[in-house]
C-alpha cells in the first residue's frame, strides 16, 4: 500500500548507529598492569594532581552511604571528572565493612570503578577498584615521601597499621629504589605485624623489628607510615614528633589535634580534607580557623609551597575520586592495547527505547 514503510518507492533508511560497547576489566586484569609499573603509576599520579591543581577538573565531595544496623560499615561514592591528557568522568563506588575479615574471612573493602565518554556521557569500561584505590592511595603516598623529603630514601620507616595498604605502600618503596635502613612496625594485632616483618624480610628488607607501643614506630624513624582503620584520634603525644619526621598519615584520623597543630600540614585538597571528622577537621574545629594548613602536595611539587626541613611535615591526603580516574584511565588504555578484558557489545541496548 503507498504510503507505509513497505512501499518500495521510498528511500531506505538509514541503518541505527550501533551504541557503544562496555569493556569489563577483573581485579587480576587491573593487577597485570600495575606489577611491573609501579613508577609509571607515580607519575600517573603528579599528573593527575597537577591536572586538578590547574582547575581542569571538577571532584565533588564524596557522599558516605550509612548503616543505621552497621555503624561501623560504609559504602562510599566518589565521581569526579579530570581533564587535560586524561579528559574522562567517572565515579567509584567503594564499600567498607570491617567485620568481613574475621566473619566472613573476606577483604574489608570493595569497589567498582565505572569511567564515562565526556562526548556522550557513555560508560566505557567497569573495573574491579579496590587495587586501583589501594595503587592511587600508595602511589600518591609515595609521592608524598618522596617530594616533602627530597629523595628515595629513609634511615628508618615506622609503620603503624600493617594491612593492605600499608603493603601496597611497601611495594612501590620496593619497585622505585627507596633505600630503608629498617622497619619499626606496629599493629593492635601483633601477629598481623609480625606477618608483615616477614614479608618485608623475605623480599630483601633489612632491620625489621615488631614493637609493642605506638610510639616505637615515631621513635628514631624519618619517614612514618599511618595506615590504621581508626575511626578516632589514637595518638597524641607531640613529642613524637620532635626529630622532625615526615608522616604520611594515609588512615586521616590517627593524629590528634594537638599533634596535627604542633606540625606542617600537607594535604591534595583542602575542602576535602577538612570534613568528616579527620584530624584535620578536628584540628580546625579546635583552632578555629584551617591556617596551621600549609598547601597541598601539588603546590608543593609546583615549588608554590616550601617548607621548613627542620619541622614536622604531616601528609594527609583525603584520597582523591580524580586520582580513580587517572589510575583507572591509565589501566584501560594499556588494557584495551593489550586486548585484556571482556568486551560487552550489546549492554546499551536497542539504539531507539
Amino acid at each position: 500500500m503507498p504510503g507505509t514503510s513497505s512501499d518500495p518507492s521510498l528511500p531506505t533508511p538509514p541503518p541505527l548507529p550501533p551504541l557503544p560497547s562496555l569493556r569489563t576489566l577483573t581485579g587480576a586484569d587491573v593487577l597485570k598492569h600495575v606489577e611491573g609499573n609501579r613508577p609509571e603509576c607515580v607519575d600517573v599520579v603528579r599528573r593527575g594532581y597537577l591536572t586538578h591543581a590547574s582547575g581542569d577538573s571538577s571532584n565533588p565531595h564524596s557522599a558516605f552511604l550509612r548503616f543505621p544496623h552497621r555503624p561501623t560499615s560504609r559504602i562510599i561514592s566518589l565521581p569526579a571528572y579530570l581533564g587535560g591528557e586524561f579528559e574522562v568522568a567517572g565515579i567509584k563506588w567503594i564499600a567498607s565493612f570491617p567485620e568481613n575479615p574475621a566473619a566472613r574471612g573476606i577483604p574489608r573493602a570493595s569497589a567498582t570503578l565505572v569511567l564515562n565518554d565526556t562526548e556522550t556521557g557513555y560508560p566505557f569500561v567497569c573495573m574491579e577498584s579496590s587495587i586501583v584505590s589501594a595503587t592511587r592511595t600508595a602511589a600518591s603516598a609515595v609521592l608524598g615521601a618522596e617530594t616533602l623529603t627530597g629523595g628515595r630514601g629513609a634511615a628508618r620507616v615506622g609503620v603503624v597499621g600493617t594491612g593492605l595498604i600499608a603493603g601496597h605502600v611497601w611495594k612501590f618503596l620496593r619497585d622505585l629504589g627507596w633505600k630503608v635502613g629498617g622497619f619499626r612496625l606496629y599493629d593492635q594485632n601483633r601477629a598481623h605485624a609480625e606477618r608483615f616483618g616477614r614479608m618485608l624480610a623475605d623480599e630483601g628488607a633489612e632491620d625489621v623489628v615488631v614493637v609493642d607501643e605506638v610510639r616505637e614506630s615515631f621513635a628514631d624513624c624519618d619517614l612514618v607510615v599511618l595506615t590504621t582503620v581508626a575511626g578516632e584520634p589514637h595518638i597524641h603525644d607531640p613529642g613524637l614528633l620532635a626529630h622532625a619526621p615526615v608522616v604520611l598519615h594515609l588512615s586521616l584520623r590517627d593524629l590528634a589535634p594537638e599533634m596535627v597543630l604542633s606540625a606542617q600540614n600537607i594535604t591534595d585538597d583542602v575542602d576535602h580534607a577538612v570534613r568528616e571528622r579527620t584530624s584535620l577537621h578536628l584540628a580546625e574545629q579546635r583552632a578555629g580557623n584551617r591556617d596551621f594548613i600549609d598547601g597541598t602536595i601539588a603546590g608543593v611539587l609546583s615549588g608554590e609551597v616550601s617548607l621548613d626541613r627542620t619541622r614536622p611535615v604531616v601528609f594527609a591526603p583525603f584520597g582523591l575520586g580524580v586520582l580513580d580516574l587517572a589510575i583507572g584511565k591509565w589501566v584501560h588504555d594499556r588494557a584495551v592495547a593489550e586486548g585484556d578484558g571482556h568486551d560487552i557489545p550489546d549492554f546499551f541496548g536497542e539504539a531507539v527505547r
